[in-house]
């Protein structure tokens, strides 16, 4: 009875930033537990080698490039989508970019790129597979990847915490006008785990001196994001929505 609870047999599972990082091993996870995903990221290559993997355990996955800030590509990957493997049921909304730098070293570039991935293209997307899932009358799931940097301030992370406190509100406000349609919406927040983008920092002297500060005083495994992943794309939270769910390691608590 629980396993059939975390069970994702039978459904379609869209997930952006599928390349790497928490992406890639979400497209796993949500394979492992029976969904078909559809991979999507810039990098073709790799996400061709991540769902030949998926294949050979088993899964069903499909690799699908697409850039979320070009129009034409978001709509050429649903075309592609539909072909393959029908209607979404689960978006996992994980591409993201991470920019450092104060508020006073902002410049127009910086803040229109991460905004226009972080926040615009996680709209977009989520547009399309809500009024699709509304038109054919049937429940859905979106998590949108967010981070605990957006629920605190991050002192020279300035604008990726804004843009992730961005979409801890969006999700709150998407969760109570799509409730009546049986679309959940939560976040999943994230602290610091394995990526491309902070690998660099935590293997400095800086960075290591950082997770001293931390409770547990390390960075976080991508394992540690199975469960909570699972339980907000599952049945298993059908009463949850419009959460802003943190896996930190206790980084809000983290030692001044």
């Amino acid at each position: 009875m629980t396993q059939q609870l975390f069970s994702l047999a039978g459904k379609v599972a869209l997930v952006t930033g599928a390349s790497s990082g928490i992406g890639r091993h979400s497209a796993n996870v949500l394979a492992n537990a029976g969904a078909k995903v559809i991979a999507c990221a810039r990098r073709l290559d790799k996400l061709e080698t991540l769902v030949s993997k998926i294949r050979s355990t088993g899964g069903t996955a499909e690799a699908v490039q697409l850039d979320i800030t070009d129009n034409a590509s978001i709509d050429s990957m649903f075309e592609m989508a539909h072909k393959s493997v029908g209607l979404v049921d689960i978006l996992v909304n994980c591409a993201g970019i991470a920019k450092t730098g104060g508020f006073l070293e902002l410049d127009d570039a910086t803040w229109d790129q991460v905004f226009a991935v972080n926040l615009d293209g996680l709209r977009k997307l989520s547009q399309e597979v809500t009024s699709q899932l509304i038109k054919a009358k049937r429940p859905g799931v979106i998590i949108n990847v967010a981070s605990v940097a957006g629920m605190s301030a991050a002192p020279g992370w300035t604008v990726y915490a804004t843009s992730k406190a961005a979409v801890i509100h969006l999700t709150k406000n998407m969760a109570t006008e799509l409730w009546r349609h049986n679309i959940r919406v939560n976040a999943l927040c994230p602290g610091y785990f394995p990526t491309e983008m902070n690998q660099e920092f935590f293997a400095s002297d800086e960075g290591k001196e950082y997770l001293k500060r931390l409770p547990p005083r390390r960075i976080g495994n991508l394992e540690e994001l199975t469960g909570p992943l699972l339980l907000l794309a599952s049945d298993a939270s059908s009463y949850m929505t419009g959460v802003a769910l943190p896996v930190d390691g206790g980084h809000a608590i983290r030692l001044v």
